[in-house]
């Protein structure tokens, strides 16, 4: 399979250069534009994401998703929510990397075919790093009014969260 990707790897690239030889076009011009367009991309991008960054830093060493994980404990408990999958759900709206660690923790100390397990790992499927693509899309075009997709977009987590232990529980 290694050999596969490395010959596509030539092959596409083989291609673009036949194309743009053809074409009479200078693909070495095209490709720095290309470079210096994703530069610029990246300028006006920086900022929000060494924001998230720093905001997920603080929240997580602050213990500001402990606390709210014991808060909200009492009233999963009630509706049937395992309390195990609490910290994914709050971590994975702000950073995937995050989440992965949090999953990877819960499927160590739970099976991954029990019942914790699964709901983790269909929350993990169903749900989205919202702040980072809010940041990072609209970032990259300058857009400043987010708040009703970032209402949205949290919306459509809590379902997907809600969802994760519904199907877990009807159908697996």
């Amino acid at each position: 399979m290694n050999d596969f990707a490395s010959v596509s790897v030539v092959v596409i690239i083989s291609v673009i250069l036949l194309v743009a030889f053809f074409r009479k076009k200078n693909a070495f011009c095209i490709f720095t534009d290309g470079a210096l367009e994703g530069l610029k991309t990246m300028l006006t991008v920086a900022p929000s994401i060494i924001g998230l960054v720093l905001m997920v830093t603080l929240m997580q060493k602050s213990g500001l998703f402990d606390f709210v994980g014991s808060v909200l404990k009492p009233f999963c408990e009630k509706c049937g929510f395992p309390v195990e999958v609490l910290p994914l759900a709050l971590i994975r709206p702000i950073s995937g990397s995050g989440a992965l660690a949090v999953l990877d923790n819960i499927l160590e100390n739970y099976s991954p075919d029990g019942f914790v397990g699964k709901v983790a790992s269909v929350m993990m499927g169903s749900t989205e790093t919202t702040f980072y693509v809010i940041a990072m899309y609209f970032g990259s075009i300058n857009v400043t009014k987010v708040e009703k997709t970032v209402v949205c977009a949290l919306l459509a987590d809590i379902t997907g969260i809600i969802m994760s232990v519904t199907t877990v529980s009807l159908f697996l």
